[in-house]
């Protein structure tokens, strides 16, 4: 997730307060609500939509399993990030057998909401979605023991100062995003993927310093 815009098929529902749009071979959904925001802010639901995105269609037992969480506990949160269009069912299967989908492959929000509630409830995602990047890096560091040497020396870890003004910055993430593009398919198709690829977190967080 990424407040740089990035979705897939309509959802529906009298709740459902956001865009589904298509930039390049990009979908994303824009989230535009603080009842959205407050509902994708759990890290339950962040890491289910992360699973569904990655892994594709899954039932609330599948996706159960691989997160640790009761069926009971997913079709919980399935139903509550259908209502804000973050996820939506396949129309196969019943019950808790029905398959889900995420609605988008990537998500994106205002940078800087005038309405306060809103305002309030984009700080509280950021904040749970800095935590969630903090424990996937952990976990890097943590495994990077067992990986090979060619992943350890391609993977990176550092971060440098620019002295930039508002406009540079916007520029320069814009360019380092359209460097990103030609990938973008390999998410949903297999057949992009060449031997040897896994799939990489790549993390891109810029913002002036502010010395504590």
């Amino acid at each position: 997730m990424s407040p740089q815009k990035r979705a897939s098929s309509q959802p529906s529902g009298p709740d459902v307060a956001q865009a589904i749009a298509r930039s390049g071979g990009r979908t994303q959904v824009e989230l535009s609500d603080a009842r959205q925001m407050r509902a994708v802010a759990h890290p339950t639901r962040l890491a289910l939509i992360g699973l569904l995105r990655r892994e594709g269609p899954m039932t609330a037992t599948q996706a159960g399993a691989r997160l640790d969480e009761s069926s009971g506990s997913m079709s919980f949160h399935l139903r509550q990030l259908a209502k804000y269009g973050l996820v939506e069912e396949t129309g196969e299967g019943t019950g808790r057998q029905k398959p889900w989908r995420a609605t988008a492959q990537f998500t994106s929000w205002s940078a800087a909401p005038q309405d306060p509630n809103l305002a309030e409830a984009t700080t509280q995602l950021r904040r749970v979605l800095v935590a969630r990047y903090a424990a996937l890096t952990q976990a890097w560091i943590d495994h990077q023991p067992y990986e090979s040497a060619a992943w350890k020396e391609a993977s990176q870890f550092g971060d440098t100062f620019l002295w930039l003004t508002p406009e540079e910055l916007t520029r320069l993430c814009g360019q380092l995003t359209a460097l990103l593009e030609p990938y973008d398919s390999r998410l949903t198709d297999e057949a992009d993927r060449p031997e040897g690829s896994r799939l990489v977190n790549w993390l891109h967080l810029t913002f002036p310093l502010v010395e504590s």
